[in-house]
C-alpha cells in the first residue's frame, strides 16, 4: 500500500528502485571483509522478516540484539522492522547480571547474539520465562539455540508490514551513566526525522560518502552514524566488530579511507595522544563528528591541527535518538556545543521553569520529531522527562549572547561553591589543558565543615609523573576558570569509570568522595 510508513521501505527498499542495488551499503573492516549491497540487504532483510514470522514471533513482540557490528546486524534489524517485530539494540559490553535484568525487563521473546558474546549472555537466559528463541551468529550453535544460517535457511521472503510512522519500531536502553538502564521506545518516523535534520542539514551526508563510526550500532549515536544517515542517501558504512583503540582507529582510517569519522570525546583524546607520538594516518576525511559527552576544547583543536578536518561537536540523547544541538561545518567553536539543529527547538530553564537569559545557566529542554514515545515500564520517570512536546535532557547549559550553547554539566553533577554554581566540565577542561593530563573528572566533596568543594580525579598520559604534575594543577585551574573553582583534592587514577559509550559515571566517583576531608595543601 502506498501509505505504508514502515521505515525499512525508505532506508532499504527504496535504493533498489532507485538503481543502487549493486552499491555497497556495508563492508567489514577486518577478518573476511564481507560486503553487503543495498540489493542484498533488501533481499536478506525480507528473508529475515520471513524467518521471524516462521519462528512464531508476532507483531510488536521483542527481539534482543546482542550483536557486534557485523553484516548480520542490519539484516536482522531491518528484517525485524519489516516483520513489525521490535528489535532492541543492546550494549555488547554488559555483564551477565545486567543482561538478565534487561531481558526480563523487556520481556524479549527472542535473542540474537554474536557467538563471541555467548558465554556472557548464556547465564542471563537461565530461568528466563520470556525468551523462547535464541539465534547465534557465527560458529556452532550451542545446545538449545539455532545458528543464524539455519534460522534463515529456506525462509520465505516477507514484504514490509503495514505500519504508521507513530508505531513503535525499536528500543534502545539508556547507557546507565546515572544508574539503572531504562528501555527507550522509538517509532518508525523518528529514524527519518534524524536523517532529514542533522543528517541532511548539518552533516550534509552524500551518496559518495564512506562512514566509519567508532560508536557501535547499539548506541543511539552509532545507530544514526552507521545506519540511518548513510542509508538515507545510499552511502557506504565501514563496520568493525572489535574494540576501537586509537591504534586500530588510525589503521581503519588509513586503510578504508572513510570520508566521515564519528567518534566520542574519550577516543578523540586518546587518539590525539597516540598521533602526537606516532603521527597522523593518511586519510580521506572531509568531516568528523563527536557526541556522547562534550568535547574538550583542547582535544578538538589538537585533532584539527593533526588531521586537518573539523570535529562537529554535538549533543544528542537516547531519548532524542541523535544530535539536536551542534556545531556546523565552517562554524565550529571548540568548547561550545553550537546551535540548535534545524528542525529542533531548544530552551534553557531555571529551577522554577523560567527561561534563562544569556549568561545564565539552566536545564536544556528540546522539542523535535525524533523524541521517544517514553520509557518502558517507568511511568513516573516518563512523565518527569517527557513534558508534552518537550523533552528534559538533564544537562545544564549556558547560552551566549550570540545564541551558542556552552555545556556546564549534568543537572545532578552541578554544585555550588561559596554560593556560586560550578560546572564540573569547565574545571575538567582546565585540568586537561595541562599537556600531561589525558582525562579528568570533577565531583563535589564535603570538607570538614560540611561545605561542598571540587574534587578531581585525573588520568595521566604515559610517562607523566604525578610528582611533577600535581603541584601545578591547582594554580592552572585558578588562572583559567576562577579562584573558587579549583579542585581542593586531586587523585591520580589509572582510569575513570565509564559506560560502554564513553560517558563518565560521575555518580561512582561521588561515592568515592563521600567522606568529609581536610583540604589538601
Amino acid at each position: 500500500m502506498s501509505d505504508n510508513q514502515n521505515a525499512a521501505l525508505y532506508f532499504v527498499d527504496r535504493h533498489v528502485a532507485e538503481g543502487r542495488a549493486d552499491k555497497p551499503a556495508f563492508r567489514e573492516a577486518a577478518g573476511a571483509k564481507r560486503t553487503l549491497t543495498y540489493g542484498q540487504l533488501a533481499a536478506r532483510s525480507d528473508q529475515a522478516a520471513g524467518a521471524l514470522k516462521r519462528a512464531g514471533l508476532h507483531p510488536e513482540q521483542r527481539i534482543a540484539c546482542i550483536l557486534l557490528d557485523q553484516i548480520e546486524y542490519p539484516e536482522i534489524f531491518w528484517g525485524a522492522l519489516k516483520a513489525h517485530v521490535v528489535p532492541i539494540a543492546l550494549n555488547t559490553l554488559l555483564s551477565s547480571a545486567i543482561y538478565d535484568f534487561i531481558l526480563k525487563d523487556s520481556r524479549a521473546s527472542a535473542v540474537i547474539v554474536s557467538a563471541e558474546l555467548w558465554d556472557v549472555v548464556k547465564p542471563a537466559l537461565e530461568g528466563n520465562d520470556f525468551v523462547r528463541l535464541v539465534i547465534v551468529v557465527g560458529g556452532e550453535a550451542p545446545e538449545g539455540t539455532i545458528s543464524y544460517d539455519d534460522f534463515m535457511k529456506g525462509a520465505e521472503p516477507c514484504n514490509p508490514a503495514q505500519v504508521s510512522e507513530d508505531e513503535c519500531a525499536f528500543w534502545l536502553y539508556s547507557s546507565g551513566s546515572t544508574g539503572e538502564p531504562k528501555g527507550v521506545r522509538h517509532v518508525h518516523g523518528a529514524l527519518r526525522a534524524t536523517s532529514d535534520t542533522y543528517g541532511a542539514q548539518v552533516l550534509g551526508i552524500r551518496e559518495e560518502d564512506v562512514v566509519y563510526s567508532v560508536a557501535k550500532i547499539f548506541f543511539a549515536y552509532g545507530l544514526g552514524n552507521a545506519m540511518t544517515f548513510p542509508m538515507s542517501v545510499g552511502a557506504t558504512t565501514v563496520l568493525f566488530n572489535g574494540r576501537p583503540t586509537p591504534d586500530v582507529a588510525c589503521q581503519i582510517i588509513a586503510a578504508e579511507r572513510p570520508t566521515i569519522f564519528c567518534g566520542v570525546p574519550t577516543l578523540y583524546a586518546a587518539t590525539v595522544h597516540h598521533m602526537e607520538t606516532h603521527g597522523a594516518p593518511e586519510h580521506g576525511l572531509r568531516l568528523c563528528i563527536s557526541a556522547g559527552e562534550a568535547l574538550p576544547q583542547e582535544v578538538g583543536a589538537k585533532w584539527e591541527k593533526l588531521i586537518g578536518a573539523e570535529i562537529l561537536d554535538g549533543v544528542g540523547s537516547t531519548e532524542m535518538l541523535h544530535i539536536f544541538l551542534s556545531n556546523s561545518p565552517g562554524d565550529v567553536i571548540y568548547g561550545t556545543s553550537g546551535r540548535a539543529v534545524p528542525g529542533y527547538e531548544l530552551r534553557c530553564v531555571d529551577e522554577d521553569g523560567q527561561e534563562i537569559t544569556p549568561g545564565g545557566v539552566g536545564e536544556l529542554l528540546v522539542r523535535g520529531a525524533s523524541a521517544a514515545e517514553g520509557y518502558w515500564n517507568k511511568r513516573t520517570k516518563s512523565r518527569a522527562t517527557f513534558e508534552g512536546e518537550w523533552t528534559r535532557t538533564g544537562d545544564k547549559y549556558e547560552i551566549t549572547e550570540d545564541g551558542r550553547f556552552i555545556y556546564c554539566g549534568r543537572t545532578d553533577d552541578m554544585f555550588k561553591v561559596s554560593g556560586i554554581w560550578v560546572s564540573p566540565f569547565e574545571v575538567e577542561q582546565a585540568l586537561i589543558a595541562h599537556p600531561a593530563v589525558l582525562e579528568a573528572a570533577v565531583v563535589p566533596r564535603r570538607d570538614e565543615e560540611g561545605l561542598e568543594k571540587p574534587q578531581a580525579f585525573i588520568v595521566l598520559k604515559d610517562g607523566a609523573q604525578a610528582a611533577d604534575v600535581l603541584p601545578v594543577l591547582k594554580p592552572l585551574v585558578k588562572e583559567k576558570v576562577g579562584a573558587w573553582k579549583y579542585p581542593r583534592w586531586i587523585d591520580v587514577v589509572d582510569d575513570l569509570p565509564k559506560t560502554a559509550t564513553g560517558k563518565i559515571q560521575r555518580f561512582k566517583l561521588r561515592d568515592l568522595a563521600c567522606e568529609p576531608a581536610r583540604e589538601d595543601a
